[in-house]
């Protein structure tokens, strides 16, 4: 079986060349063109020899992402992607605009096994995970089609990083590496819907990224409705995981809380949601949800979040509402996949 080279560490690299008697020079020159360029095929790397092309074809893969459907909303520049694997699977990523630069939001598992009821990404149930590489060349890709830089990660796309892990972890040492994209961690975002075990995890790892966690919901009874992952690990077991890991790592987590009208936006949900949050580094970001049809659900009212915010602010909590982007382009998670499949 060949092996998938893009996944690869510098070092790893450089020790399988050296396996096959090949010089450190041309590991490195791979390793650009791999890292840096992003380039899905070993015939567009010009400065090596047709011969050690062929070579290298014969003892590696390189698993990337093509553009299959590109959406550009007219309201915001938010640009959707929809990338084709080499297996013909499908995934999305959605670039966004800011102030501070290009950020992407990059997916991370063809499908979801979490079968969140506001996602459209799980309703075709979980196919495969990622590798390393193919989380990396949705970013090769975004870039090399805008002629831009991506300088933030959110990995907040379709799937579940914790579902993923070891693949998740190794991408994120790839997309840091000085001589690859070098996107520093605090620029990085990593979501999860609140697998215990993975944020156990991830404490241990050290690295200075920020943890995201979807809540969504103050209690149990609202929040299993929504997230069945909540039946295994509970709202109060999520949290005291989550004051470990801040007291481990003196990280801020940032608590999602999506906005659904007459389900968890009232003003019992906010002071619960502050009292359970009381004492805690954290920021809670309320996103205004963009409408799923698979879901049924709607987005609260400006008027309800306003209220929602106050009262979370009155109580000493920190808190923002997140700017709702790319909502003429079916911006949510696996919309597009969605709707490219039924085609």
């Amino acid at each position: 079986m060949k092996r998938d080279i893009k996944s690869m560490t510098q070092a790893e690299l450089f020790s399988a060349f050296s396996e096959l008697g090949l010089p450190a020079f041309r590991a490195k020159q791979v390793w650009q063109w791999l890292q840096e360029k992003g380039v899905m095929s070993f015939d567009l790397m010009t400065n090596i020899s047709k011969d050690l092309r062929e070579k290298l074809k014969s003892e590696f893969d390189i698993f990337g992402c093509e553009v299959e459907k590109k959406s550009v909303s007219a309201l915001d520049s938010t640009v959707k992607y929809l990338f084709r694997l080499i297996d013909g699977e499908f995934i999305e990523s959605v670039l966004m605009k800011y102030k501070y630069g290009y950020s992407l939001c990059v997916s991370t598992q063809v499908g979801c096994r979490m079968n969140c009821a506001f996602c459209a990404t799980g309703v075709g149930g979980f196919v495969r995970n990622l590798t390393p590489s193919e989380i990396l060349s949705q970013i090769h890709a975004a870039q090399n089609d805008m002629n831009i830089r991506v300088s933030h990660i959110v990995l907040m796309g379709m799937g579940e990083p914790m579902d993923n892990y070891d693949n998740v972890i190794r991408f994120l040492k790839l997309v840091n590496a000085d001589d690859g994209l070098n996107i520093g961690m605090r620029n990085i975002s990593l979501s999860t819907c609140g697998i215990i075990p993975g944020i156990k995890k991830l404490q241990q790892e050290d690295l200075q990224l920020t943890l995201s966690v979807s809540l969504h919901a103050p209690n149990d009874e609202i929040r299993s409705r929504l997230m069945p992952v909540n039946k295994k690990y509970s709202v109060d077991e999520l949290l005291a995981a989550c004051r470990e890991y801040t007291n481990a790592t003196s990280r801020r987590i940032s608590y999602e809380y999506a906005m659904f009208g007459g389900v968890n936006d009232s003003d019992e949900c906010a002071r619960e949601l502050a009292n359970k949050l009381k004492g805690t580094l954290s920021h809670i970001n309320l996103i205004p949800a963009n409408d799923v049809t698979e879901s049924g659900l709607k987005s609260s009212t400006p008027e309800r979040i306003k209220k929602f915010t106050e009262i979370l602010e009155k109580s000493g909590r920190n808190v923002t509402v997140r700017r709702s982007l790319g909502g003429d382009i079916d911006a949510s998670c696996g919309q597009l996949r969605s709707k490219h499949k039924k085609a």
